[in-house]
Order: structure tokens, then sequence, then C-alpha cells
């Protein structure tokens, strides 16, 4: 019998199942790397020991460190979350070897479903359709091009062994197999140990649908219905929901089916997730299935009353399930959303760095998933996501609005994140509609609807004024005194990399300022009086109009500016006062200046002193946060600085290396100018 677990993870969900193993009266044992010394995960446990490291590989993944402190902590069960080591077949032998159990299915289970082409021979023989493809074991360049002549174009490259959108690549054309081989490789030996590929005919304008499967040790197995994952950028998904808002009763019924089939052909025994590609006429294919816990599993426990991380405790201590197929009824609506620590204006980037102010939305109905103190950092050695915003309504309609206001009250300041680009996308009518796709954001949305969203100039003169006031450490009865007639002083300033002039002209009882968008040579004057920073809280009146929003102040950047961070009902506005510090050079790029566009791990680098490289020719990668950057030549040139070493660690902006320009290009560009 169970009555000590120790969780093998970090961040959102260690959170969720520690508290699922003390509501069983258990005790909980939280493991961390020196990263996440003192995280919150640490502190809800009831006990909590060092793996040391910081990378992944270092702590989290090194499975004698892992079982040495489950031994330590006296723990008979070993929960891995998702990620890391939770579809690790050799972690979960290795837990059944030292006398713990793996609360999870059976290493054999995990082993043929983690390997995409066998777990695809397997539902095949049960009658669950298959996306045509290639998953032979013939792995060698020649006979995967060989293979793809034979599919056609377009086509997805795939890890075998991996998911989470990691190791996979779209191949439009097959001019551009060769190089989507080779880049799939290496993302996909480095994320999962593993260099095995498949390929498979892209289907476009499909949906991707995923089925809940739930069973026990003695044979019983049920599905609790439908998520609708279709939401998603560069493979990533960003919204969820269920029940989908494509799915009738009568396809739920034969894909819940074929996922029984599925979990049954591999004699699954826990909590899983069988998903699908859905075409517009409703046929459908198997895609893959996930031996572990789902990201998106609150939904489900929303719309079903089943809380599946009690029921992965109850199967892995022998118990059997309680319900049975009949018993399941879905009621209402619920969504999810993904709050990412990355800059969507930059292509989805991840970010770094410290958090100044963490609020979570609350309520009725609305349920945050995280693992953050009110100030924390992310770091670069692990997953971008900071936080699931869920929410549970009577109606689809209800939930969208429920989960807007949930993205809006939610306060995160100090670092740049998704949380603008969520609530916008909530706003899409194609979402509303039900009928985006699993293409739509990147290929159908025109990001620059939702990316460019204007804030209001009367927003910005009171960021402007709170930014001041912080700056000067006077009270404000003698912040703006003067003997003379008040004059206007100019300050230049940055929101979000775009740049403003301010005339200010300041009395002790109100200041005044005209606004001017250098992009754009608008200018727009404000009037604003009674301005006052208590508890974080900015307030003013502006022309007229009461606004109130959080903030926070700090020296930023290498230059140290001053910044002032405010978060209004369009997002968090970053603001730099940049009066002081020297005009912006050049970009560095068109320099031959090559530097990270990330905090991270350089995992390759691709070229040597002396090289001649081309445009566009991989030069360096940078690995953060389990995604792979690669940074390109934007010119033809010759290296002539090699800043980063192999393994090396590098911070945003840091020096990567440098190239001479050529020639020809510098021909070019005259001649262009």
């Amino acid at each position: 019998q169970i009555d000590t677990v120790l969780i093998a993870n970090r961040g959102e969900i260690a959170v969720r199942i520690i508290r699922a193993v003390q509501a069983q009266g258990w005790t909980a044992i939280a493991v961390y790397s020196d990263a996440d010394r003192g995280a919150l995960h640490t502190q809800l446990a009831d006990r909590a020991i060092g793996l040391g490291g910081a990378a992944a590989a270092d702590s989290y993944l090194d499975m004698t460190k892992v079982l040495a402190a489950a031994s330590t902590g006296g723990a008979q069960a070993i929960h891995p979350g998702y990620g890391f080591l939770s579809e690790n077949a050799e972690f979960a032998e290795a837990c059944e070897r030292a006398g713990h159990i793996f609360i999870g299915p059976t290493p054999a289970t995990i082993r043929l479903m983690g390997d995409k082409r066998a777990a695809k021979r397997s539902v095949a023989q049960v009658d669950v359709p298959c996306i045509p493809g290639y998953d032979d074991a013939d792995q060698s360049d020649e006979r995967l091009i060989a293979a793809a002549q034979e599919i056609g174009a377009p086509l997805m490259v795939k890890a075998a062994a991996g998911g989470g959108g990691r190791g996979m690549r779209l191949v439009q054309n097959l001019t551009e197999l060769p190089a989507a081989i080779s880049s799939a490789r290496l993302e996909a030996q480095s994320a999962f140990g593993s260099g095995d590929l498949l390929l498979e005919r892209a289907l476009f304008d499909s949906r991707h649908i995923e089925v809940q499967v739930v069973g026990d040790r003695f044979g019983n197995l049920i599905h609790l219905g439908e998520r609708d994952c279709s939401l998603q950028r560069k493979h990533q998904k960003v919204i969820e929901e269920a029940p989908s808002p494509f799915v009738d009763d009568a396809l739920r019924a034969q894909l819940g089916e074929a996922a029984i089939r599925a979990a049954r052909s591999c004699d699954y025994v826990g909590v899983g997730t069988v998903e699908f590609l859905v075409a517009a006429d409703r046929s459908f294919a198997f895609l893959e299935m996930n031996t572990r816990l789902q990201v998106e599993h609150p939904v489900t426990e929303l719309i079903t009353g089943v809380d599946l991380v009690a029921a992965q405790l109850q199967i892995a201590n022998g118990q059997p399930l309680t319900i049975e197929q009949s018993d399941v009824t879905l009621q209402g609506h619920a969504i999810e959303v993904r709050l990412y620590a990355e800059d969507p204006a930059a292509g989805f980037a991840p970010q770094t760095g410290d958090i100044l102010r963490w609020r979570p939305a609350s309520g009725d109905d609305v349920r945050v998933d995280h693992g953050l103190h009110p100030q924390d950092r992310i770091s670069p050695h692990y997953d971008p996501m900071i936080a699931k915003l869920i929410v549970h309504a009577a109606s689809r309609e209800a939930a969208i609005a429920r989960s807007r206001r949930a993205v809006q009250q939610t306060q995160l300041l100090g670092l740049k994140t998704n949380q603008q680009f969520l609530g916008q996308l909530l706003l899409d009518s194609t979402f509303a509609a039900g009928e985006a796709t699993t293409d739509y954001i990147d290929h159908d949305l025109v990001m620059g609807d939702l990316l460019n969203t204007p804030t209001p100039s009367a927003v910005v003169a009171l960021a402007v004024v709170g930014l001041i006031n912080a700056q000067d450490p006077q009270p404000d009865e003698l912040r703006y005194w003067s003997n003379t007639a008040a004059l206007p002083r100019r300050r230049r300033l940055q929101i979000d990399g775009r740049e403003f002039l301010a005339d200010v002209t300041a009395t002790p009882t109100e200041v005044a300022i005209a606004l001017v968008d250098v992009a754009g040579d608008e200018r727009t004057e404000h009037m604003v009086v009674n301005c006052a920073v208590r508890e974080a809280e900015l307030s003013a009146n502006v022309d007229g109009v009461d606004l109130n929003y959080p903030v926070c102040f700090e020296m930023r950047g290498t230059q140290q500016c001053p910044t002032l961070f405010l978060q209004s009902e369009q997002g968090q506005i970053e603001l730099v006062d940049t009066t002081y510090q020297p005009p912006v050079a050049q970009n560095a790029a068109t320099d031959g200046l090559i530097n990270a566009s990330t905090e991270g791990k350089v995992v390759a680098v691709a070229v040597e002193m002396g090289q001649t490289v081309a445009t566009g020719d991989l030069l360096v990668v940078v690995e953060a946060m389990k995604m792979e950057h690669r940074h390109t030549a934007p010119a033809a040139g010759v290296v002539v600085e090699l800043a980063a070493d192999l393994g090396a660690q590098v911070k945003k902006d840091e020096r990567l290396l440098a190239l001479t320009l050529s020639e020809a290009t510098e021909a070019k560009e005259a001649a262009e100018g």
C-alpha cells in the first residue's frame, strides 16, 4: 500500500500532484534542481530533496539521482508528471527494480507507444485508421528520401521517439527534405536521445482531437470524451477546450471506440491520451498515444468531474475504477489557455528573467495551475510555460468570455509573455465560430492584427508620469516645485521597442504631456492630475477619466535604463526612459555581428574560423527551454570571430560570432542603396 509518493517533476504539474497526493492523506516528497531551490513546489511538499545541477540532464532527467531521492525519502511510489522521465520505459523499469511503484503504465506499454512507428503498427492491427507514411527500421537518409518520393510532398518529418513539436519539420517541397532530416535528427537526438524519424503525409485543414482514456489493473477501460487542441503554433498547443465544437455525438462515439481499441492493443493501465487528426469530412486518423498525464487534463476534469491525478494514484495503489462508461457525462464547456514566457512579436522566442509581479486571476469556475511565487525567476533550463488558466461555464460562449476576463485579470509584470496574444486570440472570429484548424495560427491568422493592438495614448501618458515619479524620490508636493514658470522638458522613451518623444510640463498639481509617436508621426496631448502609486498600483485622472493599473519599476538592460512595467487591458506595457542613453546603433546583423536571440546553451557550432558562408547558412544553434534557435547568416561573408564555444551558456544578445561581408554582398547593398 502506498503512503508516500515522490514527485519527479517541477513547476505547476509538481504543485498539482503534490496537492492530489496530500488529499489522499499521503506524504508528498518534492525534488529540485539547484535552479529550483526554494521553488513553490518544494515549499508545498511535506519534504524536499535536492538533486543538484541546474540543467534538466543533471537533475530531473538523472534517473540515478531521482531513484536515490525516492529511497532516501522512503517513497513507495514515484509520479513522473509529464515531460522529463514520464514516458521513459527505462526509468519505469528502474523504478520496478528499485522496489518503487511507477505511477503510469507498464514499461512495455510505454516502450511500444513511445515509438511512433511501432505504435502505428499496433493500432492498425485493431482497425484504428492511420496516416499514410514511412515507419520502417531503415533510417538511412537515402531510404527516407526514397520513401518521401513515394509519399509525395507536402509531408511531415517526425521524431519517432518524441512529441511536443520537437523533432518535427514540415516539408513543402522535396528539395527541402535533406535539410529537414538533418535538422529533425539533431533536435530529436538532443530532446529524446534518439534520432530515429518517420515520415507522414501532411494533412492540412484538420483538427487535433484527443481522447482521454483511463484503465485499471482489472481490465476495466473507459474514455472521458474528447479535447480539441487545434489552436497550435509551431506544433505547440496554445488553447485547448472540451468538448470540441466540431465533434458531434456520432463522431464522439467513433473516436471513443477507436481510442479504447488503441488502448487495449497495448494493455493500457493508468491515465493516457489517444490523439487523432480529424479532417473536414469527419474522417480521422491516429496520430500518437501519450502514456502520461497531459498538460491539458484540467479541461476534462472540469466537464466530467473526474480527478485524473487522483485516479492515477488509486490505480497505482491497486484499486479498480469506480465509474463505468455509462456513468460518464459531459457537463458544460471548459477552456485552458497556456501562459508562456515568450515574445510573440519575435517569433514566440522564449524569454528568461525576473518576474516582478504575479497575481493570477481568481473567481468562480476559474482555476489557475502554476508553480510561481509572487516574485520568481524564469530560467533557460526548462519549458517556457508559466501557468495554465482554466475556466468552466455552462456554454462555450460563456467559457470564452470567462477565459478572456481571466487573461485580463492575471497580473504578470517584468517579463514578456503571450498574455496579450491570448487575449486577442480569444476574440478571434474564426476561433469563436469553432472553425480553427491546426494550421490556423501559423498559416491563416494575420498575426499583425493580434500583435499590433495600439495602446491608448492616455494610458501611455499615465505611464510616463508614473515613470517620472518612480525616478524622483521627492515627496509628491515637492516633486514638481519651481520658482519659475513651468517649462516643458523632453524625454525620449521606448514602448516595446517603439520610440516616443514626450514633452512634459509639470506643476505641483498637474502634468501636461504632449506625446509624439516617432514612427507614426502622431501627436496627442493629455492632462494628468492626482497621480499616486500605492501598493504597486498607479492611479491618476487622465483627461477627466480615472485610471488605475498595476505597475513595477526597475533599472533594466545593459544600459540600466529606468523602466516601468504597467499592465493595462491591452496587456503589459514596458516603458523605457532612454533620454540619457546614446543613440541606438545600426542593426548589428547588417554589420555581420551575430548575437544570441535568447538565453540558452550553445548546442551546435556549424562553422569554423575563416569559413565562407552564404546568406541563410546555419551558423550556431542555441537551445533554450527545450527548443532550438537557429542563427543563420544574414548575408554572404567570412567568419572572423567565434565568441561562443560549444556547450557554453550564453545570455540574450551575447555575441556568438562575427562575419565580414563579402565584396559581392557589399556591392549589392551599395547598388540597392
